[in-house]
């Protein structure tokens, strides 16, 4: 029987691979601000400035490679039952070979419907050509396409799902993530008290937990290294 491995992925695991974060200091809420990008006000406000900030995170995953860290989570799929919880909108666990990626914020490869983000009928996977989504470009139900983004404020759909996952964990890891935003922080509430807990992150993080946390201090990619070398003794 192989143990479930459950990691929690967040911008620290892409940041190697040039994606931009959002939070650290000249990351992006730096030069936008967050509520104008990233909730229904600042999407009803200025609609085509959001759609062109995400067609611009969108070109960037045509420029970026999946690093070390994410191919290293994919080859554990040969040891574990691996579920990969990422806060990431990008598809870079994807393409690295993981074949079981639920993510809680959205993803950029996809749009949506306006007036029903979550309607699956209306979510759409773009083809690389596809990704400069314009104004009046329609769904199927007739509203403008928006990105397939959980924004603040909204609901996060997939976190009972991810839920489910974490309860049956072995071993939970938390790789690059502050563990500020909730509700995904939160999951680490969820983990069996006899599951083993990972944290990689190059920086010290505050998980606001009692429970006796492996901590790897390194970036994702040296971090899930050190991390195979230990749970596959």
């Amino acid at each position: 029987m192989k143990k479930n491995l459950v990691i929690l992925s967040g911008a620290g695991m892409s940041a190697e691979s040039g994606i931009s974060t959002f939070r650290d200091a000249g990351g992006l809420w730096d030069k936008y601000p967050v509520m104008q990008v990233a909730s229904a006000e600042g999407y009803v406000r200025d609609p085509e400035l959001v759609i062109d900030f995400y067609n611009e995170r969108r070109k960037q995953l045509l420029d970026v490679e999946p690093n070390a860290g994410h191919t290293g989570l994919a080859e554990l799929e040969k040891d574990f039952n691996v579920t990969v919880v990422t806060q990431n909108v990008d598809n870079l666990h994807e393409r690295a070979g993981s074949t079981h990626v639920i993510h809680l914020h959205g993803e950029l490869t996809k749009v949506c419907s306006s007036r029903d983000p979550y309607n699956p009928r209306y979510v759409r996977e773009l083809k690389p050509e596809e990704y400069e989504v314009k104004m009046g470009d329609k769904a199927g139900d007739g509203s403008q396409l928006r990105p397939f983004i959980v924004w603040f404020g909204e609901a996060v759909p997939e976190i009972e799902t991810a839920i489910g996952y974490v309860e049956k964990a072995d071993i939970f890891v938390i790789i690059g993530t502050s563990m500020n935003v909730y509700p995904a922080a939160g999951l680490l509430n969820y983990v069996p008290r006899t599951a083993e807990v990972y944290l990689i992150d190059p920086k010290p993080v505050d998980t606001h937990s009692m429970r006796q946390i492996h901590v790897i201090q390194k970036g994702a990619s040296e971090g899930v290294k050190e991390l195979k070398t230990e749970i596959l003794h």
